[in-house]
């Protein structure tokens, strides 16, 4: 790095001064997991709603599961550019302009009167909120150096970012159960006046002018390309991206499924959510414990192993059910699909806060840019999953395992060949 590419502050600010001096407080993980949520929650709240939005809008249930598509492209696309401005100007302004970018494109979701229209401002809505996915991931990297550290404090965010989207389904389904799916988006917006209000007046700024990078088109492209290239990142990046493939599967698929193939109503659907979500949120928590003790390594191999196992399982349920189970069976079937489902999600708890760490690890002078194109191939293939579920009519659960089973067995070959842990400098 030249001395022209960083950002040079007023000699009052030459000495890096640390965010925390006494140790990072907790209320710091809080903070940052209510910011992150913004995503989780935006795409969890209105799950329940797919079929009542298919009614409202007089569409196809296609066209509904593609304003799913639509957010994750909207996260992607705006992640490479959050990251980059992040690291040029810091954590918070990025954070204030996504999150009044949100606000407001919640709110026109709201009244909109067709599919197109909403489509439009669910895009505009997940290109605010790809700053809440970029800064807060980025802000770890800032105040922590260390791997095992790093992987506590991520486990941490998780639990606390997960807690939102458990109650957001539930409540997503008591409003499409008593009332108008318009008041989700309504909530939306209030959601993201609130993170304006947190960023303002309580989020500091962990970025000092000193380790701030210069922006350019060619600095910018440059960047990503190095990191792309480098394989101490892109295999740990493409293990987050295709454990998105699978979770994403299961967001696309998983409201036709069980609403309209096992007959759930949507508070029903929303507390089975909330209860992947809780396994989740503890294999999380178990790894935080974990980190340190055992080798991160073999973590990530022991997680990763667990999800393929699940969806191979799944597989084999669906696949039995569609051509060989009795009609005794079927009453069955509900079960045993959850249950592999269970053993498919959980470990994504253990695998996204190790895999995200290992690939920031060598990069802490472009976290922003690093956290960001891989939030960006995560939702890349986030939206590819979209897409490809809703090519398949929801008769079976077999298309939602299929696509699980093919983001867990990606999450294994990327897995085989990554390189050795390296420890941070």
């Amino acid at each position: 790095m030249t001395s022209s590419s960083v950002v040079r502050p007023p000699a009052a600010q030459e000495a890096v001064r640390p965010v925390f001096a006494e140790g990072i407080p907790g209320w710091f993980s809080l903070l940052l997991g209510f910011l992150t949520a913004v995503g989780p929650i935006s795409t969890d709240i209105y799950l329940p709603a797919f079929p009542a939005m298919e009614q409202s809008f007089h569409t196809s249930a296609g066209n509904v599961q593609f304003t799913l598509a639509i957010w994750f492209v909207g996260l992607a696309i705006g992640q490479l550019s959050v990251g980059p401005l992040a690291d040029r100007y810091g954590r918070r302004m990025p954070m204030l302009v996504g999150n009044l970018l949100y606000a407001a494109a919640s709110a026109v979701c709201a009244f909109a009167p067709d599919v197109t229209t909403f489509s439009v401002a669910r895009f505009v809505a997940s290109v605010g909120a790809s700053a809440s996915l970029v800064v807060p991931t980025a802000c770890v990297r800032d105040v922590v150096s260390d791997r095992a550290a790093g992987a506590r404090m991520m486990s941490r965010l998780i639990m606390v970012m997960g807690v939102v989207p458990i109650l957001a389904p539930m409540l997503g389904g008591l409003v499409v159960e008593f009332a108008s799916w318009r008041l989700i988006f309504w909530a939306s917006a209030v959601y993201g006046v609130v993170c304006v209000a947190l960023v303002l007046w309580v989020l500091p700024e962990t970025l000092p002018y000193q380790k701030r990078q210069a922006l350019s088109p060619v600095t910018l492209v440059t960047r990503y390309v190095s990191l792309f290239w480098d394989r101490g990142y892109n295999t740990y990046a493409m293990i987050t991206a295709f454990s998105t493939f699978m979770s994403f599967s299961y967001l696309t698929a998983a409201p036709f499924v069980f609403v309209q193939l096992f007959h759930f109503s949507p508070l029903h659907f929303s507390m089975l959510f909330g209860v992947m979500s809780v396994f989740m949120i503890g294999a999380s928590q178990v790894n935080g414990l974990l980190v340190g003790r055992v080798d991160t390594g073999r973590l990530l191999h022991g997680a990763v192993v667990m999800s393929v196992l699940g969806t191979l399982l799944m597989v084999g349920v669906s696949i039995w059910s569609v051509w060989y189970a009795p009609a005794a069976y079927q009453q069955y079937e509900v079960w045993l699909v959850i249950g592999t489902m269970v053993l498919a999600l959980a470990p994504t708890g253990i695998i996204f806060p190790n895999a995200m760490m290992m690939a920031l690890a060598d990069h802490p002078s472009q976290a922003g840019a690093a956290s960001a194109l891989a939030g960006t191939l995560q939702y890349v293939l986030g939206a590819l999953a979209g897409v490809v579920v809703g090519q398949f009519a929801a008769t079976s659960s077999l298309p939602m395992a299929g696509c699980m089973c093919f983001g867990a067995l990606m999450m294994l070959c990327m897995h085989m060949f990554r390189p050795a842990v390296r420890e941070i400098a």
